[in-house]
């Protein structure tokens, strides 16, 4: 069983969370491990019509974000890494400065420490340069950066469809494929009308 530790932060965009619970759900090889912080709390209250606790339910297991003597603060409990969905700035300032204070920081850095990956999707715009400093000093830890850009070759027609190319592109990086992902000329269709003109000759 592959153990992904996922954390809710207070930015906007808690649905790339959220999607990514509920998705997981339909993967049996892998369980998930929740951080919600407060200020991811009130955001899902705030954005979404799913209730805090449903989304506590979502996950396999959920810890308190203060618990910095959880499961996931030590490097001996195995995982397979760490995604921040949403990050915010502050706490991608603490992965950043390794402030292990709660224990989004210290999973995350636990993570790192042990050389296993963790994946921020930073929601913040525009940027000064003190966030991009901070994305570059993380980056340095070992900790990949993935703003939720939205992809716009696989044609999406919902928000939902932009939700989830990323939500699928940044589980890729875990080596977890949801099939949800529409993949380069896999699925564009560009390529589909090709391969028919190709079937016709």
């Amino acid at each position: 069983m592959k153990r992904l530790i996922v954390a809710i932060t207070g930015a906007s965009g808690v649905i790339y969370g959220i999607r990514t619970l509920e998705t997981l759900r339909t993967v049996t090889d892998v369980e998930t491990h929740l951080i919600l912080t407060p200020s991811g709390a009130r955001t899902i209250v705030e954005e979404t019509a799913y209730s805090v606790d449903k989304v506590r339910k979502l996950a396999h297991r959920e810890y308190n974000y203060k618990d910095i003597g959880a499961a996931i603060s030590s490097g001996s409990y195995k995982t397979a890494g760490m995604l921040v969905a949403p990050c915010s700035v502050k706490s991608l300032s603490g992965i950043a400065h390794c402030y292990n204070d709660e224990l989004v920081v210290r999973a995350a850095d636990v993570c790192l420490k042990e050389r296993r990956r963790v994946v921020l999707l930073f929601r913040e715009t525009p940027l000064h340069a003190g966030h991009i400093a901070l994305m570059e000093q993380v980056t340095r830890n070992g900790a990949i950066v993935m703003p939720p850009v939205p992809a716009f070759y696989s044609r999406p027609q919902t928000v939902d469809d932009l939700v989830m190319q990323t939500v699928g592109r940044a589980l890729d990086l875990f080596d977890i494929d949801t099939k949800v992902v529409k993949r380069w000329t896999e699925s564009a269709p560009a390529a589909t009308a090709v391969k028919k003109r190709r079937r016709t000759k």
